[in-house]
C-alpha cells in the first residue's frame, strides 16, 4: 500500500514515506502509542518516547498498539542518547524491543549516536539525529544518519548553549550538508513550513505545537495553559550546568533561574526541584506551575485543543496557500 502523493514532496516525504513533511518529535512522557499513531494515520511522521512508559514491558506493548492503530504504517522511536553510561543501558534494551517489533524509523538525540547506528542501520532503521549546530550535524552526516534535524534556539527543551536562531539555522546548515535536513524549534504553522522549504530544509520538525492535541494525554488543565501562553511563555534554566532547557516559564521554572542568578553550583540545590517525576505529575494533575516542562515558543500558535489530523490539516492546507501565493506574486512581475 503506497500513501497519496504529497502535496509538498520533499527527500523527507520521500524517505519517511509520509504526505506531509513534518515530523513531530518525541515528548517526553507523552509520545506514546495513541499520540504517535495519530500523527502517522495523519500523514506525518511520529516517533514513540520509550521512557513514556512504566516498564520495557509496557514499552513493547505500547509499540504492538500503534502498530494496530496504523493498520501496519510504520512508525518511529525516539532514542535519547546520555552522557551517563547506565542511562544508555537502557537505551540498548529500548533499541532491541523496537528492532524486534519491526520499527523502521528511530530519532535520535542528545549525544552522538555512533555507537548505536550499525545495530540500526542493520536492522534496516531510518535514522534522523537531532543537533543544535552545524558542527554537530556535520559529525552525524559522518557518522551515517539518513537525515538530521536542526534546533533553532525556539525549541522547547534542549535547544544548545549557542541558542542560534531558527532562521540562521535553516539558511546555515542544509547547504552545507547532502542528507535531508528537518528545521525545528518554534515552528507551528504552514507558513513556517513553507519558509523553512524555501530556506533549503526538507521539512520541518513540531513538538510543543502538538501537545495541545486531543491525542496527548496530558491533563485538559495544563493544556489550557499551553493554549493561554504567549511567545514570552517560556524561559530557558541550567544553562549554568551547561544544559540549556527552554520550559513553561512557571513557579518551579522561576526558583531554578533565581539559584542560577544566585551562582549555586551546587546540582543538589536544584534537583528537588527539576526531578523527572515531577514533570510527568504536572501532566497527570494540570498543575502547571510544578516541574520544570519543557516548552518551546510554538506554543503561541497551540490555539485549541483539536484532534491530530485537524491540526495537521489545518497546517498544510495554510502551507499550500502559500506557497500558491508566492507563485503567483511570479506571475504579477512579468
Amino acid at each position: 500500500m503506497n500513501p497519496p502523493q504529497p502535496s509538498l514532496r520533499t527527500r523527507i516525504t520521500d524517505l519517511f514515506a509520509i504526505r506531509h513533511p513534518i515530523l513531530c518529535g518525541g515528548l517526553n512522557h507523552l509520545a506514546i502509542h495513541d499520540y504517535v499513531g495519530a500523527v502517522v494515520n495523519a500523514g506525518a511522521m511520529g516517533f514513540i518516547t520509550p521512557r513514556s512508559y512504566a516498564s520495557d514491558a509496557a514499552f513493547r506493548d505500547g509499540l504492538k498498539r500503534c502498530a494496530e492503530i496504523t493498520g501496519g504504517w510504520r512508525f518511529g522511536v525516539n532514542l535519547y542518547v546520555s552522557a551517563r553510561p547506565e542511562q544508555n543501558e537502557a537505551l540498548k534494551r529500548f533499541m532491541a524491543i523496537a528492532i524486534e517489533e519491526g520499527v523502521r524509523y528511530a530519532e535520535t538525540a542528545g549525544y552522538r549516536p555512533d555507537a548505536f547506528l550499525p545495530a540500526l542501520k542493520a536492522a534496516g532503521v531510518t535514522v534522523v539525529h537531532k543537533c543544535t549546530t552545524l558542527r554537530h550535524a556535520l559529525a552525524a552526516e559522518k557518522a551515517g544518519v539518513d537525515a538530521v534535524t536542526i534546533l533553532g534556539m525556539e525549541a522547547g527543551g534542549h535547544p544548545g548553549m549557542r541558542l542560534v536562531g531558527g532562521i540562521v539555522q535553516g539558511a546555515l546548515v542544509p547547504r552545507a550538508l547532502g542528507v535531508p535536513v528537518v528545521l525545528g524549534g518554534g515552528i507551528g504553522t504552514g507558513r513556517q513550513l513553507v519558509a523553512a522549504l524555501a530556506l533549503g530544509a526538507d521539512g520541518v520538525l513540531m513538538g510543543s505545537r502538538m501537545t495541545v492535541a486531543s491525542e496527548v494525554w496530558a491533563h485538559p488543565d495544563y493544556k489550557r495553559r499551553v493554549i493561554e501562553a504567549d511567545e514570552g511563555a517560556t524561559r530557558v534554566v541550567m544553562g549554568i550546568f551547561g544544559d540549556n532547557s527552554r520550559v513553561l516559564d512557571n513557579r518551579t521554572a522561576r526558583e531554578v533561574g533565581a539559584l542560577e542568578a544566585d551562582g549555586i553550583t551546587d546540582f543538589e540545590r536544584y534537583r528537588p526541584l527539576v526531578r523527572g517525576p515531577y514533570q510527568r505529575e504536572a501532566y497527570e494533575t494540570g498543575d502547571w506551575e510544578r516541574g520544570t516542562l519543557s516548552l518551546g515558543q510554538s506554543c503561541v500558535f497551540a490555539d485549541r485543543i483539536a484532534p491530530v489530523a485537524e491540526i495537521l490539516e489545518e497546517i498544510m492546507a495554510e502551507a499550500v496557500a502559500v506557497r500558491d501565493r508566492i507563485a503567483a506574486l511570479n506571475g504579477r512581475q512579468s
